[in-house]
């Protein structure tokens, strides 16, 4: 099984940027900020960081606004933790999959009681 570079770099990044996260003194970013994913384009320009929040609509909106307030300080903090030629401009969006997930399981959990 063969990992392109890219794949490597994603997780690289995603370990660190889970890291920084957790130590940002913003308010607008909640205890339950995760990193779900980390996509960097092919020429380590762009990254994109999926980002799930534990609360509520505001809360997460908020979080997304920190993060995006941060993404210099970031960026930095990140080019000196991880050996790349380009250190990539991030942005965040928010990812709902495992609110999904939790919802889908609930539904099912429901049908099954009924049955």
């Amino acid at each position: 099984m063969s990992f392109k570079r890219t794949d490597r770099i994603n997780e690289e990044i995603k370990k660190e940027l889970s890291s920084i996260i957790r130590d940002l003194k913003d308010p607008r970013i909640p205890m339950m900020t995760s990193v779900v994913n980390v996509n960097v384009t092919n020429d380590l320009r762009y990254a994109k960081a999926f980002i799930s929040v534990m609360g509520t609509d505001e809360e997460k909106k908020e979080a997304i606004k920190g993060l995006k307030a941060a993404a210099g300080f970031i960026r930095r903090e990140v080019g000196s933790r991880v050996n790349l030629r380009a250190v990539p401009e991030f942005t965040f969006e928010l990812d709902t999959t495992i609110e999904y997930g939790a919802h889908i399981n609930k539904l099912l959990n429901d049908i099954s009681k009924e049955n």
